[in-house]
């Protein structure tokens, strides 16, 4: 299990930082306490579709002793995927970088017997 939660903090690190690098985020937004909550909206289709999944799958699926390091991780990737949001550049980085982090997350959640 360790292994695959590795490979999922990898994952989201590196795709956090890809979104920051495409959006250009703006710290002053953290700074001000302005942070995505949870149940917040991207704005783009195929990010709130893998957010809606992965919430879902790690609500009902993910072992409690592991659940609050991967809700941590799903919390920083919203927030730098609402930052990447905020530019026309970034929503369309997004569009794809999520449809891949979905295809992801099918092979790394499904070993917990999540359905997507």
């Amino acid at each position: 299990m360790s292994t695959k939660l590795l490979s999922l903090f990898s994952l989201c690190l590196v795709l956090c930082a890809v979104m920051l690098a495409c959006g250009g985020g703006d710290s002053a937004n953290t700074a001000n306490g302005n942070t995505a909550a949870s149940g917040d909206k991207i704005g783009v289709a195929e990010c709130d579709e893998y957010i809606q999944k992965y919430e879902t799958c790690v609500n009902s699926k993910v072992p409690e002793s592991a659940r609050s390091m991967v809700k941590a991780n799903l919390e920083t990737m919203r927030t730098a995927w609402k930052r990447a949001a905020a530019t026309p550049q970034g929503k369309a980085a997004l569009a794809q970088g999520c449809k891949q982090a979905l295809e992801q997350a099918k092979t790394t959640m499904g070993s917990y017997g999540c359905s997507w």
